[in-house]
């Protein structure tokens, strides 16, 4: 009766429990089953009535960890901010979120999960390549950036950022990781895009040694 009458409640509470039990478990090793024991009082039949499967259920909780953040506005009226600063912030606030990190360290090996590889790749192409190219657009008009395709270079670095250097998709000791890392800034900065320093570097490495 709750749950028909408070379905939102439902869904959050199913996705918190989810969560908590990917952290601890890993996705691989969670089962639905697991998830109605911890809930304790809903079927399985409740849980498939909102969600299809157990991916759908993880996508939910990535989804919901980003709600709350637009990066198309995040920097509206920060016009001490250059385009380059922007972009490099946008990175190092995705490495440093907390809540970022803990999803990562839960989620599926991607590359044994097309569904989840065909989302990453969708998103990084589709949803997040174009509001760094309105970054990088902003880059080359006040200096900070000389990008001759901002479009194109922000899906190359969206692609390989989340999928080529990405640990979840391509596994690896830390030097290798650290040879992609170093190649990624290369390439970057033959296209104009200098946005990797020190800083970033840094954050990234960081981000790396939580995930193994």
């Amino acid at each position: 009766m709750a749950r028909n009458k408070y379905p939102e409640v439902t869904v959050q509470r199913i996705l918190d429990v989810s969560m908590n039990l990917f952290l601890e478990k890993g996705y691989e090793n969670t089962t639905i089953q697991d998830i109605v024991d911890e809930l304790g009082d809903l079927s399985k039949g409740a849980i498939y009535h909102h969600f299809k499967s157990k991916e759908d259920i993880i996508q939910a909780v990535g989804e919901r960890i980003h709600a709350g953040v637009d990066f198309r506005s995040m920097y509206d009226g920060e016009e001490n901010m250059s385009g380059r600063e922007k972009i490099k912030q946008i990175v190092l606030y995705c490495v440093k979120s907390t809540d970022q990190r803990r999803f990562l360290k839960s989620a599926p090996t991607i590359m044994e999960n097309p569904k989840f590889l065909a989302m990453e790749v969708h998103e990084s192409v589709e949803e997040f390549a174009p509001i760094i190219a309105t970054y990088i657009a902003e880059g080359n008009r006040d200096g900070s950036l000389n990008v001759e395709y901002p479009e194109e270079a922000a899906e190359v670095l969206m692609l390989l950022a989340n999928i080529w250097i990405n640990p979840l998709v391509f596994t690896g000791n830390m030097e290798k990781f650290e040879h992609k890392l170093h190649c990624l800034e290369k390439v970057l900065n033959g296209m104009g895009l200098t946005i990797i320093d020190e800083e970033v570097r840094e954050a990234v490495r960081d981000m790396r040694k939580v995930l193994d």
